[in-house]
């Protein structure tokens, strides 16, 4: 989730109960407010009706539809005593002209006549239906929070999308930087002090990686060239010990198993050399490829390799070549280490089927089960060890494809390893 999309629903939450509270202090405060103004009325007319009922006055008629209805009756003493005050409550009153129950306002008193007797006097008002009341409170609380709602996040998607426009450029430049590749330096020009701060260490960080990056390189380069010298001196030696009539079978089959090893060495060596040269941007030269016939040629050369293993490699190749501008090193390396891959890691009577397509190349090679998919381009990673594998073959495969903009996949389909390079 994006952090604008959890502040809008972080707000939409915490102003939920904001406005629910505000709803019900609004209802109450209101009703109370309704409540006061009936009551005053209530407290005139029983004053008027109580002053005309002890003058000796006609009293009007009792119509809650007009001045209000009222019921004066004569109580006991005791009765009167035990009702002090005034006495206000709500009820519903049936209204015989329109045949309904209606919600009025009461007001109840007790009050003496110069005799002395009590009379006990009601007086009711019409008022307002407390249930449509809160219904329309809650429909126009709820127009109000959504409209509230979208002001506020329309406001605040608007003010963060300018503020953190200075985060989202330093997240910019983080995603496009790659060790040692070149980048512009990173200018925000923000007056906020925190981005200023995180500008720093995003710099700092990425000139530490890129130094870190560069001495690597230099390490591996130079420990590469250093080692040429020595490992071709120390072939030469073994091949001079070889031609020796004179070693017994035991020390020729030991010289031949040091031969081997130090041959593996020796590729190893090479190829390290190889990814320092793509890392350091060696191969500027680009050319039209054909794809079309070089994936052909791969396929007959390694089909020859491998044919003690009987593997039946089948290609599927557009009868138009497929040309891609790239360098031809890099791209013969490329295609060759795929597929070489596929040949190498397939069982004995296995199956590789090639694909060439205007924009991608998927090589499939039979397998029991699949490999770490998070590590199988990790340099020296091996799903398991084959005679003659460095290791680096598809981490140098995935280096030149990042380095040409490519995409290099794996997956594992219905018993078979799937390499997927699109150009």
């Amino acid at each position: 989730m994006k952090l604008i999309h959890n502040i809008a629903v972080r707000l939409s939450m915490a102003l939920l109960p904001v406005i629910a509270l505000w709803a019900m202090v609004f209802y109450f405060v209101i009703v109370d407010e309704i409540n006061d103004e009936a009551d005053d009325l209530l407290e005139s007319y029983a004053e008027q009706l109580m002053v005309k009922k002890l003058s000796g006055k006609k009293l009007p008629v009792a119509n809650i539809m007009t001045d209000g209805h009222y019921s004066i009756s004569e109580v006991a003493e005791s009765y009167a005593n035990s009702h002090t005050g005034m006495e206000y409550y709500d009820a519903d009153f049936y209204i015989q002209e329109t045949d309904e129950q209606e919600p009025a306002r009461f007001l109840k008193t007790i009050f003496r006549d110069r005799e002395g007797r009590c009379f006990e006097l009601i007086v009711a008002t019409p008022t307002i239906e407390k249930d449509d009341l809160i219904k329309t409170i809650l429909w126009w609380i709820l127009a109000l929070y959504l409209i509230l709602l979208l002001t506020v996040i329309v406001t605040t998607l608007v003010v963060f999308q300018k503020s953190m426009r200075p985060l989202y450029m330093i997240l910019d430049w983080l995603n496009a930087y790659t060790p040692g590749n070149s980048h512009g330096r990173l200018s925000i020009n923000s007056d906020i002090r925190e981005f200023r701060q995180l500008e720093k260490a995003a710099t700092d960080a990425t000139d530490r990686s890129d130094r870190a990056f560069e001495k690597q390189k230099q390490f591996i380069g130079n420990a590469s060239h250093e080692l040429q010298t020595p490992l071709a001196v120390l072939g030469g030696r073994i091949d001079w010990m070889l031609d020796n009539d004179t070693l017994g079978e035991e020390s020729v089959g030991e010289l031949v198993q040091m031969k081997r090893e130090l041959g593996h060495i020796v590729r190893l060596n090479k190829t390290l050399l190889l990814l320092t040269k793509i890392d350091n941007g060696q191969f500027p030269d680009v050319t039209d490829i054909d794809l079309s016939a070089m994936v052909l040629s791969q396929k007959e050369l390694y089909g020859e390799i491998f044919s003690s293993k009987q593997i039946t490699c089948s290609a599927q190749i557009p009868d138009s070549p497929v040309t891609i501008k790239m360098n031809e090193t890099l791209a013969t390396i490329l295609v060759t280490n795929i597929i070489k891959n596929a040949f190498v890691h397939s069982p004995e009577d296995g199956k590789v089927t090639l694909t060439l397509t205007e924009n991608e190349l998927v090589v499939e090679n039979s397998g029991d089960s699949p490999l770490d998919s998070s590590r199988i381009f990790e340099r020296f990673y091996q799903g398991s060890k084959k005679e003659g594998s460095t290791g680096l073959g598809l981490a140098l495969a995935k280096t030149i494809a990042d380095r040409c903009g490519m995409l290099l996949t794996y997956s594992y389909v219905d018993g078979m390893h799937r390499f997927s390079v699109k150009f």
